[in-house]
């Protein structure tokens, strides 16, 4: 028999893959034992034998990309992103992490700590307390360049732990008890007689610090304990920064992304296999629909709750059942901010930089 060329392969309707070839195209099959058809497909003539042109049109992908916010509040964003590959998804992902910049405490001037607590570590401590305070009003601060109130921001920690009434209590020193110096630093230097920071104005000038003045996230961190007699008092300056360089700078607790599950049943699964189905299930993706004379069947309720732990698969021919799958160009993506900025804010600057980069690739190419 001689060997079948594409020429004498049946015409595929134009613009349309095999379903078979569509689904390793657009889906990961999560099979009990390991994930296939993981690889994303970019090669133009990846299907030429079926005709299909694969390349990336810019028109497509405008119109068929779209961004839908799911939940939004003041610390937390999860949204979906349709149209767009892995390597984008993760590119957004990593300058949240470590581009977006935001300003935390890097120099700490102690004048008097006699708590149990060490000066190094409670500057670290210092450090990772988030600021309530917009970065895009100040400027980075290098080595060289000289502390002023465009580049610096002073806050001042003074706390002693005396007796009350007699009786012996501890004392707590919150992240709230730090105070925004706006004018400059409190402290000088004997020999100069000159400040640490010298302002020439008053941050308070600012429009947008002027009603909103600058102060700890969370009033509430635990910065250390002081027994009576014990005092701390300090000067921090907080400058601007990334958290490629630490991650005390760094805009968001968590930045990730999963891709999109699809949880498909194969055949109808009636009365007593529905029943097992939805006990499988920990998360409770599938519900029982009642049909006549008494009959259940199982429904596929909340496919966006599997978390990929294949107990449905799991079992006896289960997995001729029940399919699970993952949408190769539909992310979730979820950013939890650490309070400088709102999280919707943080993934929009992210955005810009993004596009910065895309512009600088441009100009050395050309």
């Amino acid at each position: 028999m001689a060997p079948t060329s594409a020429l004498d392969m049946p015409d595929m309707p134009s613009g349309k893959l095999p379903p078979h070839l569509e689904l390793q195209r657009t889906r990961v099959i999560c099979a009990a034992d390991a994930a296939a058809h993981t690889e994303s497909i970019q090669y133009s003539g990846a299907y030429a034998l079926s005709r299909i042109d694969n390349s990336l049109r810019l028109r497509e992908f405008c119109d068929n990309f779209r961004v839908e916010v799911f939940s939004l509040n003041e610390d937390d964003i999860e949204f979906d992103m349709i149209g767009i590959d892995a390597a984008i998804a993760n590119a957004f992902r990593r300058i949240l992490i470590a581009e977006v910049p935001t300003m935390a405490i890097e120099k700490v001037f102690v004048a008097n700590n006699t708590s149990v607590i060490q000066e190094e570590v409670l500057a670290h401590r210092l450090g990772l307390v988030p600021l309530k305070v917009d970065p895009r009003l100040f400027e980075y601060k290098s080595e060289s360049d000289l502390a002023n109130e465009k580049n610096t921001i002073v806050l001042k920690l003074d706390v002693v732990c005396s007796r009350q009434d007699g009786r012996i209590k501890n004392a707590t020193v919150k992240s709230e008890q730090l105070q925004w110096l706006p004018n400059g630093s409190e402290y000088q230097i004997e020999k100069t007689s000159k400040t640490y920071t010298s302002f020439s104005c008053s941050q308070e000038t600012l429009p947008a610090l002027k009603d909103n003045p600058i102060a700890s996230r969370y009033p509430d961190i635990i910065l250390a304990k002081l027994r009576p007699g014990q005092c701390i008092e300090l000067e921090a300056h907080a400058v601007k920064g990334m958290g490629k360089t630490h991650a005390k700078w760094s805009p968001v607790a968590t930045a990730r992304y999963r891709m999109l599950p699809e949880v498909a049943l194969l055949e109808n699964i009636r009365d007593s296999l529905a029943e097992e189905l939805v006990e499988k299930c920990p998360v409770n993706v599938f519900d029982i629909e009642d049909l006549s004379r008494g009959r259940k069947k199982a429904v596929v309720a909340r496919p966006r709750d599997c978390t990929l732990c294949r107990e449905c698969v799991l079992g006896d021919g289960w997995d001729k059942r029940v399919q699970i799958r993952r949408v190769k160009e539909h992310f979730i993506f979820s950013v939890e901010s650490t309070g400088a900025l709102p999280p919707d804010v943080l993934f929009l600057e992210s955005v810009k930089i993004l596009e910065e980069k895309c512009q600088r690739l441009l100009v050395e190419l050309s």
